[in-house]
């Protein structure tokens, strides 16, 4: 039978044979026991074990503590833990319907349930559960929650220092390697898309001489002929006379007549546009070696920060923005030894 002495105190007795130690075993399995699949019936895929916690009693501020630290605080009043146990092996520990790791499925069942059968009283053998026990006795929650909240704004603090001040030391050689690379990147005033069009123009520089022969053979051929050879205008204008009088004969091959003249006009802005590109052919060495110069200063810098004109001025914003973290890491040491300094003095006069 189910006895209740007290408030929270709750007795299993029973003969030999009538389930205690099931009953004990599935508690003890719900805190962060053993769990094997010995727990599990046979032809079954898993089994279950839930309970619900009514918080009322000096456990509801520890418990709460945890939950809020662990992010799984639902109801206040209230506290779900759930363990399944798989027939292949597999356990999986839940609290409010979140999947947890059994350490803190122990952590929080500690504080929820203290087991103690024949000749066996846990938490009084277990060492690390004295201290508990006495808090609890002395009834200090209120200030051990303030003080474990300090604790923890402390080390957070403290990591975040360490780290700080370890940059710090090698901060001298990393601020020399990042002023040098985000100023060689910044000095260069790259332009995204400017290396393709700089090879573009190096192409032509390059061969400005060739490019002028084709482009005055080509000219000269359908513009400008010679005495033996007419230009191909003169053909075709020829052509397109001779087809308009034809169209003015036989109506019927007027379309053939349009075709010549849009072929002649085709061809005239084919010898306009030859005649410009003429004018902007440059022969100029030394504007090749200025473009040469900056194409292998791009290449130079795409190989060292990232293969790509985008790369690098990414590789460049980056560097300086560890730049300004890291000449802002003095002020930020200042104000965490600040935080430290007074985080500690609050709980010394709370002591």
């Amino acid at each position: 039978m189910i006895c209740g002495f007290d408030s929270g105190l709750i007795i299993l007795t029973g003969e030999t044979g009538a389930g205690k130690s099931i009953i004990l075993d599935a508690v003890v399995m719900l805190i962060g026991g053993k769990a094997d699949t010995t727990f599990v019936r046979t032809d079954s895929d898993a089994a279950f074990v839930e309970a619900v916690f009514h918080l009322t009693g000096p456990e509801k501020e520890a418990v709460h503590f945890i939950l809020n630290r662990e992010e799984l605080m639902d109801d206040p009043n209230y506290v779900v833990l759930m363990r399944e146990v798989r027939k292949e092996g597999r356990s999986v520990a839940r609290i409010n319907g979140r999947t947890v790791n059994v350490g803190l499925l122990k952590e929080l069942g500690a504080l929820l349930i203290d087991i103690h059968g024949q000749a066996e009283h846990l938490s009084l053998l277990d060492p690390r559960a004295h201290i508990g026990l006495l808090d609890r006795y002395a009834e200090v929650a209120h200030p051990l929650g303030d003080y474990r909240q300090t604790y923890h704004s402390i080390l957070n603090l403290r990591r975040e220092l360490a780290d700080l001040r370890k940059a710090q030391s090698d901060s001298d050689r990393r601020i020399e390697m990042l002023t040098y690379q985000s100023e060689e990147i910044e000095s260069a005033r790259l332009k995204v898309g400017e290396d393709e069009e700089l090879r573009k123009e190096r192409d032509r520089l390059a061969n400005a001489e060739s490019l002028a022969e084709n482009a005055q053979e080509a000219l000269a051929i359908l513009d400008e002929g010679s005495p033996e050879t007419p230009a191909a205008t003169d053909l075709i204008g020829q052509a397109a006379q001779a087809l308009a009088t034809l169209a003015k004969i036989d109506a019927g091959q007027a379309e053939l007549s349009n075709q010549a003249e849009l072929l002649l006009e085709t061809i005239s802005d084919v010898v306009h546009t030859l005649r410009d590109y003429l004018e902007e052919i440059e022969f100029n060495p030394k504007r090749l070696d200025a473009v040469e110069e900056r194409l292998d200063m791009i290449h130079s810098l795409n190989r060292k920060y990232g293969g790509s004109i985008p790369a690098v001025l990414a590789y460049g914003a980056d560097a300086r923005k560890q730049l300004e973290t890291i000449t802002g890491a003095a002020d930020r040491i200042n104000e965490l030894e600040m935080q430290e300094a007074n985080l500690l003095e609050n709980s010394q006069n709370r002591a």
